[in-house]
C-alpha cells in the first residue's frame, strides 16, 4: 500500500486523534532486575514529579492524558490534592494498581497465603485501593498477584483458588457506579511451581463467577513463547471480558522492555483484532496502558517512544482493506487474505503520524521536540537531594 485514499486517510485520522493510553508511574521511577537497580539523575522523587513526567508525555503526543497510579509507590497523604495538581498539569488519575507482593508477610502469598491474618492484611490492601479511587475519581482497580508455590505439595492447589475466590468477591463487592475490578495474570515468576493466576482462562473464569464488572487484563509480555496473543484479544473481545491492556515486550521471560520492541508484527495483529470489533474508541471501554519498567533508558523518552509505538500499529491496522480482506475469506484465498494484512503492516505509516500531530497542533516529531525541549536538563537540576521514586519507594 503506497497511495491512502482520502476518505480512508480521513477516516484513519480521525480513529487516531480518538486514541488514549494511559503511562504508569513507575515507569517515570527508578527500576531494574533482580540483580541491580541502575539510578538515574533527574527521576520523579514523588507522586507530584511522576505526574509532572507524565504530562510531559502527554504535552509531546497528545494521546496520553491519564497515569495509573501504584499504591502503596504512590501514597500521599490527600488524593484529591493530588487529582487537582494532575489537572493543573493537565492529566487525569486513571487506574489504581494494588500491591500485594512486596511485604514480607507475602513470601507464601497474599491473597492466596495459608494463613487467615495475611489474607486479611491483603484484602485489606485491596479494600484501601477503592477508597483511593472514590478519591481520585478513578474507574479501574487492576490486580495482579504474584502469589503461587515453589514446590508440589507446598499448598493445596484447590485450596487457594478458594481463598482467591473469596478475596475477589469481597474486593468486587466493595465496587460503586462505574467502578471495575481488572485481573491481570502471569504465566511464572516468582512462583516457579504453580501461579494462582497463571493464563488468560484462569481470570477469565474468576471474572465470569464475579460480574459484568470484572474484566480481564492481558499484559502482553505475559504468556509463554510462541503463544497466539491476538486468539486471546479475539476471545475476551467475543465474550465481552477484555478490560485492559499491559502494553510491553519481552524477549525470554520478562516484560519491562518498550511495546514493540521485540515483536512489533504482534502488535499489530492484536491492534487489528480491537479495531475489527470497533472496540479502539475509548467509549468501548478497553484501558490500553503501558507496563514498562525502563531500567537504562531514559524515562520519559522511553514511555514517549513506547506510545508513539502503539500508535504506529494501530494506524497500519486502521489501514487493513477490512473488505478485500473479508472477500479473501470467504473464497478461501489464504495467501491473499495474508497479502492483504501484510499490505496494511508494511505502509509507512510515520508521514500519516506526522500530519495527525500538526493537525493536533503538536510537533511532528516528538522525540526530537522533547529533546529540544530542555525538560531533562531542567529536571536534572531541580531534582536534587531526597530519596528518589523507584521500586517501593
Amino acid at each position: 500500500m503506497t497511495d491512502i485514499a482520502p476518505t480512508t486517510r480521513t477516516r484513519v485520522l480521525a480513529a487516531l486523534r480518538e486514541q488514549r493510553i494511559e503511562t504508569p508511574s513507575w515507569a517515570y521511577g527508578n527500576s531494574g532486575t533482580r540483580f541491580k537497580v541502575f539510578r538515574q539523575e533527574g527521576v520523579p522523587r514523588d507522586p507530584y514529579e511522576k505526574i509532572a513526567d507524565a504530562a510531559t508525555v502527554h504535552r509531546f503526543t497528545g494521546v496520553a492524558p491519564t497515569v495509573a497510579l501504584h499504591i502503596p509507590w504512590d501514597r500521599v497523604d490527600d488524593y484529591a490534592v493530588l487529582a487537582a495538581y494532575a489537572k493543573e498539569q493537565g492529566v487525569g488519575l486513571g487506574t489504581i494498581n494494588a500491591n500485594v507482593f512486596q511485604d514480607d508477610d507475602y513470601r507464601l502469598g497474599s491473597v492466596t497465603n495459608p494463613d487467615p491474618a495475611v489474607r486479611r492484611k491483603a484484602i485489606g490492601h485491596l479494600l484501601e485501593c477503592v477508597d483511593i479511587m472514590d478519591a481520585t475519581g478513578s474507574r479501574d482497580l487492576k490486580l495482579w498477584f504474584s502469589d503461587g508455590t515453589n514446590y508440589p505439595g507446598q499448598d493445596s492447589i484447590r485450596q487457594r483458588q478458594d481463598r482467591l475466590t473469596a478475596a475477589l468477591r469481597e474486593a468486587y463487592g466493595r465496587l460503586t457506579g462505574d467502578q471495575r475490578l481488572l485481573l491481570e495474570y502471569k504465566l511464572f515468576e516468582p512462583a516457579f511451581y504453580m501461579t494462582d493466576v497463571p493464563d488468560w482462562g484462569t481470570a477469565y473464569a474468576h471474572c465470569v463467577e464475579l460480574g459484568e464488572r470484572a474484566q480481564v487484563v492481558i499484559d502482553t509480555g505475559h504468556h509463554a513463547p510462541g503463544t497466539n496473543v491476538e486468539f486471546i484479544v479475539a476471545f475476551l473481545l467475543r465474550a465481552g471480558r477484555l478490560g485492559g491492556f499491559d502494553f510491553n515486550s519481552r524477549f525470554y521471560a520478562d516484560d519491562d522492555l518498550m511495546v514493540g520492541a521485540a515483536n512489533p508484527f504482534e502488535l499489530f495483529r492484536v491492534m487489528h483484532e480491537i479495531v475489527g470489533a470497533d472496540a479502539l474508541r475509548p467509549t468501548y471501554g478497553i484501558a490500553f496502558m503501558l507496563d514498562q519498567c525502563h531500567n537504562i533508558e531514559p524515562k520519559v523518552e522511553a514511555v514517549i517512544r513506547s506510545v508513539l509505538n502503539v500508535q504506529e500499529a494501530t494506524a497500519k491496522a486502521l489501514l487493513v482493506d477490512v473488505e478485500a480482506l473479508a472477500a479473501a475469506q470467504r473464497s478461501g484465498d489464504v495467501l491473499g487474505a495474508n497479502a492483504v494484512l501484510m499490505d496494511a503492516y508494511n505502509t509507512d505509516v510515520r508521514p500519516l503520524l506526522r500530519d495527525l500531530r500538526t493537525e493536533m497542533g503538536l510537533d511532528p516529531d516528538p522525540v526530537g521536540a522533547y529533546r529540544r525541549s530542555g525538560y531533562l536538563e531542567k529536571v536534572r537540576a531541580e531534582r536534587v537531594g531526597g530519596e528518589q521514586a523507584g521500586w517501593g519507594a
